[in-house]
């Protein structure tokens, strides 16, 4: 039996803690911010899920949220926005503001 897709809703709504990266392909900070998830994911490993949300092909989600700039990234647990911000940032910044959610 096929598992149904995971909608955005369904992520960001569980108990965990979600980092949400809404970007742009053709974005140059959302290219810089790629390698700064993944070193914060491989510190964090489960206690963070971080999802990316291209704000072209998803565009209803990034209106939902009020995007008007990428990269935007936003926390979420349990469907309440915790934090957001709309600018690169450095790795030291981020994994300061993930870990006080935490």
């Amino acid at each position: 039996m096929n598992r149904p897709m995971e909608t955005f809703n369904d992520v960001i709504s569980a108990d965990r803690l979600v980092l949400v990266d809404f970007f742009a392909t053709w974005c140059g900070p959302c290219k810089a911010m790629h390698p700064v998830l993944e070193q914060l994911k491989a510190q964090l490993g489960d206690r963070l899920r971080i999802i990316k949300v291209d704000v072209d092909k998803h565009q209803q989600t990034a209106a939902q949220y009020n995007v008007q700039a990428v990269p935007t990234l936003a926390l979420f647990r349990s469907g309440q926005l915790l934090w957001r911000q709309s600018a690169a940032l450095p790795l030291n910044q981020l994994q300061a503001v993930v870990e006080s959610y935490l």
